[in-house]
């Protein structure tokens, strides 16, 4: 059941990029706010790798005395785990910041996948303001969420053996969770699903949740990938949200579990069902 569960999760991933593949003009859309961001983090990115050697100097000043080759070893070993700290903050803000940047790009994708599967197409009824506000606030609360579990993480890294192999797959799956988060929050947050309700969605769901997010974590690892595949995986996180959180009048989700825990009330607009 799990397995099966992790592939469904890795299905709507699939379904977001050829949603995308056959609806040129939106994933030209959806590109433009990840090639903004990737900018930004690039040079940030180039700037920790140029100064994380002085950062790790001016952390251990007890070392300064050490002989070689373990004052090498250990502060190699600091920088590098400093980098794949700021490697996994980046692969979870990246998408935090590339969704605040292009609400109003991802809005309308969303919205457009909902229209184009059937059904009518929910609205929060909010001004733009005010959807930027909660998506900016729920953001910082979810970075909050990873930076302790990378500041944990990070220290779990000095464990012999675990540290080189459990840590590593646990950052993934922490990242995969929350990227899954920041992706589904598009579609959630316009069927008024509040940020406690949605964790507690993507937690009744885990394996679909990760079978979601990790794959698409370790691909936004390669450089310029995430960019490409941002706008896919939006739409695969409004698929996966339908499901999630379907409309009343569709029936039950099949492949959902026994008595899954639904949110609150969320309200529809209906619209033509132009592609």
């Amino acid at each position: 059941m799990r397995m099966r569960d992790l592939g469904v999760g890795f299905g709507y991933l699939m379904k977001g990029q050829r949603w995308v593949a056959g609806h040129g003009r939106w994933f030209g859309f959806g590109l433009l706010p990840g090639l903004v961001t990737l900018v930004l983090y690039t040079a940030a990115l180039v700037g920790l790798v140029l100064g994380a050697d002085d950062v790790t100097a001016w952390a251990t000043p007890f070392a300064d005395d050490w002989s070689s080759p373990w004052l090498g070893i250990f502060r190699g070993t600091l920088t590098a785990l400093l980098f794949a700290f700021g490697l996994f903050v980046a692969v979870i803000t990246f998408t935090a910041v590339t969704l605040l940047v292009g609400q109003p790009f991802y809005e309308n994708l969303s919205e457009q996948v909902d229209r184009s599967e059937g059904g009518d197409v929910p609205h929060s009824g909010l001004p733009l303001w005010r959807e930027l506000w909660i998506s900016a606030r729920d953001s910082l609360r979810i970075v909050l969420r990873v930076v302790f579990y990378g500041v944990l993480l990070f220290a779990c890294g000095f464990i012999p053996v675990v540290g080189q192999t459990v840590v590593p797959v646990l950052g993934f799956c922490v990242s995969g969770f929350f990227l899954a988060e920041e992706l589904t929050a598009v579609a959630l947050q316009r069927r008024g699903v509040e940020l406690k309700e949605r964790l507690a969605l993507l937690r009744g769901r885990r394996m679909r949740t990760l079978g979601f997010g990790v794959p698409l974590t370790l691909a936004f690892l390669v450089p310029f990938v995430a960019v490409f595949l941002m706008p896919g995986a939006v739409a695969g996180a409004t698929l996966m949200a339908r499901d999630l959180v379907p409309d009343p009048a569709a029936g039950p989700d099949p492949t959902a579990d026994p008595d899954p825990a639904r949110p609150g009330p969320y309200t529809f607009r209906k619209t033509d069902q132009a592609d």
